[in-house]
């Protein structure tokens, strides 16, 4: 039984190293070095000034990569618009004044208190504690006219990502209740106020959840020992006083591009394998010791926004036996927006999509190894290992888990959903000073990346793809995984 088991295991992997020769050498035959690193020059240009999506430039982004679907011919999706999915986003910038008094503490925006969201506000208001704000919390309770007060996030919904989404969330459901406005008392330890102040004290993007509607006065005040809300609770502070003026907000239309290669299998072709990465980056800022102030974002996320391009051009030609769903997200720097937008509202049904291979990056620092966030999470591994392998390169997992990087980008919006979801990153042993030398820095640009690199990055993307959507079985999250259970809801898995 062991021999027959062998020799059963040694055929399988012959035939894996024969099926990836067969897809290099096509990869290999349709590749065109030279067009994709012009798409990467062009991508990380000053022209498009960062890409930042509150920009117009990130518009002239989004049109470049629609025709580079389009030429290549991959499909428009139904239901979009064109290859756009088109995304109502609202604007919102920070007051010109911002102050906060309870009882004998005022609270300055910009130093212990941020306005989010919502118009200006003046006056004074009761306060009602209700938890994390979520529905349950509501039940008895009166918040018609009042303030309503929070703790930040809720539980096991602590990561930065989900403390926006959870923010929007809670203040729909506290404007439906009627409530003048929120606060919620940040009191999370892990991430530091100072940072979190210096992000957000500036203009904001978030859904519209609403569109054509007014929010209500969204409010971050710091509370770390919690002794505020704690006074609250207790009634030894019933009201706030608010002086909040020159708070404007505004509506824009943002766009994930998104289009669709039909599979050529009659059954597995209602399959989709979603390849995926965001285009955007951080725009323009403070300027560096050479005067640089343009954020070019080649690591994050030009380079893989090309792999995307390539993956137009490649499949087009040559389809797997599944479906593929290309999805460029915006607003992935704005909280992960675009891909959060995609998995509430999809285009195709998202039982349906059975893999999401998603690219972000920080940078690498290792041009042997392509570094796979979630590797080790999925069925899926040895597919993708094989892919890096075909062009000498070797798949890692994670080496830096304590970053929350699996949290930290677009693949976990479809994680959430149940749908195997890792991240294909450039190669990466530690989150290191190579790394954060050019981390969300105006020196990312395409004039010091290795391009042979990029090129076999490239490559090996395309095989893992491949790799994936010809497999006959569906790959399945690992027994015991976080989102193993939601999985199987999801894909009707008893």
């Amino acid at each position: 039984m062991n021999i027959k088991f062998s020799l059963l295991f040694l055929m399988l992997l012959l035939w894996s190293a024969a099926y990836c020769q067969q897809g290099k050498q096509a990869i290999e035959t349709n590749f065109n070095e030279r067009e994709s690193i012009s798409h990467f020059r062009f991508l990380a240009s000053d022209e498009l000034m960062g890409r930042d999506p509150i920009r117009p430039e990130i518009d002239a982004a989004a049109r470049y990569i629609a025709e580079q679907f389009w030429k290549y011919g991959a499909q428009e999706i139904e239901g979009a618009n064109g290859y756009y999915q088109n995304i109502p986003f609202r604007l919102s910038y920070p007051p010109s004044k911002g102050m906060v008094n309870l009882g004998e503490n005022e609270f300055t925006q910009g130093e212990d208190l941020l306005v989010l969201d919502g118009p200006s506000l003046e006056g004074s208001f009761e306060l009602v504690v209700l938890g994390y704000g979520l529905e349950n919390d509501y039940a008895g309770k009166d918040v018609q006219g009042k303030i309503v007060v929070t703790n930040v996030g809720a539980p096991n919904r602590l990561s930065p990502s989900d403390l926006f989404a959870v923010g929007r969330e809670k203040t729909a459901l506290a404007k439906a209740k009627g409530a003048a406005g929120i606060i919620e008392m940040y009191n999370v330890p892990t991430v530091p106020w100072a940072l979190v102040s210096n992000f957000l004290n500036r203009t904001q993007l978030t859904v519209d959840t609403n569109p054509g509607t007014e929010s209500i006065p969204y409010i971050w005040l710091r509370d770390l020992s919690n002794n505020h809300i704690n006074a609250i609770g207790k009634g030894d502070i019933t009201k706030a006083a608010f002086q909040i003026e020159g708070k404007l907000n505004r509506s824009i239309i943002g766009k994930n591009v998104v289009a669709l290669i039909e599979g050529t299998d009659p059954e597995l072709k209602n399959e989709y394998v979603m390849l995926s990465a965001h285009y955007d980056h951080v725009g323009v800022g403070r300027p560096n010791a050479e005067g640089d102030s343009i954020y070019n974002g080649a690591r994050d996320n030009a380079v893989g926004t090309v792999a995307l391009i390539n993956a137009a051009r490649y499949f087009a030609k040559h389809p797997p036996k599944r479906s593929i769903l290309i999805c460029a997200w915006t607003a992935e720097e704005k909280g992960l927006l675009g891909s959060a937008y995609f998995a509430e509202n999809p285009l195709v049904p998202l039982n349906q999509i059975i893999f999401n291979l998603n690219i972000d990056n920080a940078g690498y620092n290792d041009t042997s190894i392509v570094t796979v966030v979630g590797l080790g999470r999925t069925s899926a591994d040895h597919l993708i290992s094989d892919g890096t392998a075909a062009f000498g390169l070797e798949a890692i997992a994670d080496p830096s888990p304590e970053q929350g990087l699996y949290d930290r980008s677009d693949n976990v919006n479809f994680a959430r959903k149940g749908i195997p979801a890792p991240t294909f990153s450039l190669g990466f042993t530690a989150f290191d000073e190579e790394i954060s030398k050019h981390y969300h820095q105006p020196s990312d640009e395409v004039g010091n990346f290795d391009l042979d690199y990029a090129v076999l990055y490239w490559k090996s993307y395309l095989l893992a793809a491949e790799n994936i959507a010809n497999w006959n079985e569906k790959p399945r999250w690992n027994e015991g995984d976080k989102y193993e259970e939601v999985s199987k809801t999801l894909y009707g898995i008893k």
